[in-house]
């Protein structure tokens, strides 16, 4: 889980090495989800986990077209715009946008302490978007509360619907559906070594790598205890960020970061039964 807690928090540093040799954030998208889908087709291909079905294929196109299309491409965009840190910190208010949607989506009561992590999230945003020592931008905030809330959308589709299929098995089909959603608005540029390389390292690292670890990790520890070793992930992009690319926090910002994580914390404690089974 600590693993799959530092590739994921290479996210940001890494897709800022390729936006800085020229690409655009859904050009980035676009490849992570391209190069990581022939990792996870290879690897089901050798254990013989592949198949095709038409009904799978329409269960899993609102699947791609959420969890990579919007996801990815929001992320990205939050980078572009917030930069690594921002990005990363917005992004886990997933378990928030959870607590609010579970009622609709699961009828799962809003409980107490639920309501609390909402209330401590909102708090946390307001104080990263009020102070001005970090990199803001209003469309860095706003995309970055899209990722969170693609990525609470990823999980409630996977408690719901694919909790019986292989990982291997789910990517080979959720990724190039993902990929064909980005293609109408991806702009492409000549790559540099560097820019591929960084391609590279966020398919084969930070997507086919952490979620392998991911779900390993998932096999042998309480639902609880995965899902708060993941939380390290912006904790590991904020330091990258900064020792990298010189990215600051304020104390106002870090007082609110410090805020969503706890409400992250509790989030993720009181869903822990739908984090599991992704």
């Amino acid at each position: 889980m600590i693993c799959a807690a530092v590739l994921w928090g290479l996210i940001g540093p890494v897709s800022r090495l390729a936006l800085q040799e020229g690409l655009s954030p859904l050009e980035v998208a676009f490849f992570r989800g391209l190069f990581a889908w022939a990792l996870f087709a290879a690897h089901g291909a050798l254990r013989r986990e592949i198949r095709v079905r038409f009904r799978d294929i329409l269960l899993f196109l609102p699947f791609g077209l959420v969890g990579v299309s919007l996801f990815y491409g929001a992320y990205q965009l939050a980078i572009h715009f917030g930069g690594a840190a921002l990005a990363s910190i917005l992004l886990y208010t997933a378990p928030v946008w959870v607590v609010l949607l579970a009622p609709w989506a699961l009828g799962e009561p809003l409980t107490p302490s639920k309501g609390l992590a909402v209330g401590v999230a909102l708090v946390g945003v307001v104080l990263v978007s009020s102070a001005a020592g970090l990199r803001f931008h209003p469309w860095g905030l706003g995309f970055g509360l899209l990722s969170g809330f693609a990525y609470a959308l990823y999980y409630l589709f996977g408690k719901r619907y694919l909790t019986s299929y292989p990982p291997a098995y789910v990517f080979s089909y959720a990724l190039p559906i993902g990929c064909l959603g980005l293609l109408p608005f991806v702009e492409f540029h000549p790559k540099t070594l560097p820019a591929w390389g960084a391609l590279g390292v966020l398919a084969a690292f930070s997507t086919y790598g952490a979620y392998s670890a991911y779900l390993a990790g998932l096999r042998r520890l309480p639902a609880s205890q995965a899902v708060l070793l993941a939380t390290l992930e912006p904790g590991v992009a904020v330091v990258v960020a900064h020792l990298w690319w010189g990215e600051t926090f304020t104390l106002t910002q870090g007082i609110g970061a410090l805020c969503i994580l706890a409400a992250a914390t509790l989030g993720s404690v009181a869903c822990r039964k739908r984090f599991a089974s992704v």
